[in-house]
């Protein structure tokens, strides 16, 4: 179990230093790209940058192919079955990088890149209103699009071919992050912070299978997906990802971070959004992972009263919380699993019936692990959250290769809150021993190997227990406190050297308050 853990950490490591690009080489190339973009709007902006890295990546990666072609076979070099087989788009001659490269100092810029937006859209149904092709309004400056395409081209110099392209496709990610930030607010609604993501892919080990995300932003919780099937030495094909996603821009985000990825999926779009327009009814998925809005009160609940999802209890109108979660049961194979944000409020709320709701989920035996996180690890929102990690059946079940054992009558609770470091002022990440520890907590547990309670961060909890807290699921309840350090100082030294500080103290505090009378009666009147 500890070399498992030990291996994805080594692997989001080496994500950090290989290739010779590591963070400081993004954060550098963020920060001249943020400097380009002026007085525009971080959630404009993002749109222009993001789309030409896009470009450059699909450029690239024809070209490679192409280039290949031209020295295994020429004749097959101009075949877009040869590029589409490897799911490669097919990119025409005026699309091109090296084209809109030769051609990024003109001041006709942005309506070359429009057209080769368009061109390929045309060329390749898969991405039809997915690319952003507004890039010859006025309002962006010709001049900083040029610098910018130059900015971009430089970062696969010196890469090999296979590198290029997954470089580009690191940038990508790392920029939506920083996009997120720049945002605030707006930005969570598009962005889960990447060591979350981990935190669940790790502990949820989705190996094989149907991974599904019903409010899938930009795709982030696919592509940590598919990094945990990568470094743990699986096959991408094994696993299928499917979203759907009611924000229509933040949809397109997701499509092309997928691309970028080189990860196939069926990602759908439409503005009623899951629950009332849910485009995957009969979808069954082995994994759910999810960060759904908060606490969403206008969610069209009262039009619902009689769905077939509540098995559990009909969600209040006023807060969308529950129907997430039963939405997200419905979902999962008769042996899925799930991991779900939501906020803290959801773990012991009572108002207007989720109590009730709780209950039942938790006496029908399918909570299965509780996480408390710490504060300040949203882009979107400073309210404390939580993970909820669910099972369709835990008497039983298959993670990776290792069987699970019969966890009914019980839940496991973790107390994280004070895992992770402060990345700057208002943000805080779990570092890759703290996902390791979380997980390895989880999976011990959950296979019956070497688990152990340990106060203050994690129980496995009896339901008569969690029956005898009215059915409240917050950690803090049942980890206890901290166990304290022993201390080898026997209690007569510790006693005298308290009393000797504490007398040191009040002799300290005679001395002020005769400084203190001194100056006063200095300044007495008359």
């Amino acid at each position: 179990m500890a070399k498992r853990a030990a291996k994805g950490a080594k692997k989001a490591q080496a994500e950090k230093n290989g290739n010779g690009a590591n963070l400081g080489f993004e954060a550098e190339l963020f920060k001249t790209a943020d400097k380009l973009r002026g007085n525009m709007e971080p959630s404009d902006y993002k749109h222009v940058a993001l789309g030409l890295i896009f470009l450059k990546h699909i450029s690239d990666s024809f070209e490679a192919k192409r280039e290949e072609l031209l020295e295994e076979a020429p004749d097959a070099a101009e075949d877009r079955d040869e590029y589409m087989a490897e799911n490669i788009f097919w990119v025409p001659k005026e699309a091109r990088w090296s084209h809109l490269q030769a051609n990024a100092k003109q001041s006709g810029i942005g309506k070359l890149i429009d057209e080769a937006m368009l061109a390929i859209e045309k060329e390749n149904a898969s991405l039809k209103g997915v690319l952003p092709k507004d890039y010859a309004r006025p309002a962006l400056n010709a001049v900083m699009l040029g610098e910018l395409i130059d900015l971009i081209s430089g970062i696969t110099l010196k890469q090999k071919k296979g590198e290029a392209t997954d470089l580009l496709g690191r940038v990508y990610e790392y920029f939506l992050g920083q996009f997120a930030g720049s945002e605030g607010k707006r930005g969570g609604e598009f962005y889960t912070p990447r060591s979350v993501v981990r935190l669940m892919v790790e502990m949820l080990e989705p190996y094989k299978g149907r991974v599904y995300d019903p409010c899938c932003g930009s795709g982030g919780m696919f592509v940590q997906s598919e990094k945990f099937v990568e470094s743990h030495g699986g096959r991408i094909g094994d696993i299928a990802v499917y979203g759907q996603e009611s924000n229509y821009t933040t949809w397109r985000l997701c499509k092309m971070n997928l691309a970028v990825r080189g990860i196939e999926g069926d990602i759908k779009w439409n503005s009623d959004g899951s629950f009332h327009k849910d485009e995957l009814q009969d979808l069954r998925a082995d994994f759910v992972l999810a960060n759904p809005p908060f606490n969403i009160s206008d969610w069209g609940g009262e039009r619902l009263r009689e769905d077939q999802r509540w098995k559990f209890g009909i969600p209040p109108a006023g807060n969308a919380n529950f129907g997430w979660l039963q939405h997200i049961l419905h979902h999962l194979s008769p042996s899925g699993v799930a991991g779900v944000v939501l906020a803290n409020g959801s773990m012991s709320s009572s108002q207007s019936g989720e109590g009730e709701i709780r209950k039942a989920m938790i006496e029908g035996e399918v909570v299965d692990c509780m996480v408390a996180l710490p504060g300040q690890l949203f882009y979107s929102t400073q309210i404390p959250a939580c993970l909820w990690f669910l099972a369709k059946d835990k008497s039983n079940g298959i993670a990776k290769d290792k069987k699970l054992r019969d966890r009914r009558g019980e839940i496991l609770f973790i107390d994280a809150r004070k895992l992770g470091h402060m990345v700057d002022r208002t943000r805080r990440e779990f570092a890759d021993e703290d996902v390791a520890r979380i997980a390895e907590t989880y999976h011990r547990w959950r296979e019956g190997e070497g688990y152990e309670d340990v106060p203050g961060f994690c129980k496995a909890a009896s339901r008569e227990e969690i029956a005898a807290h009215n059915y409240v699921l917050t950690p803090g309840r049942y980890v206890g406190a901290e166990a304290v350090e022993e201390d080898d100082t026997p209690f007569e030294e510790r006693f005298t050297a308290l009393q000797q500080k504490l007398e040191d103290q009040f002799q300290e505090a005679d001395r002020l308050a005769g400084v203190i009378r001194e100056r006063l009666a200095a300044v007495r009147p008359g």
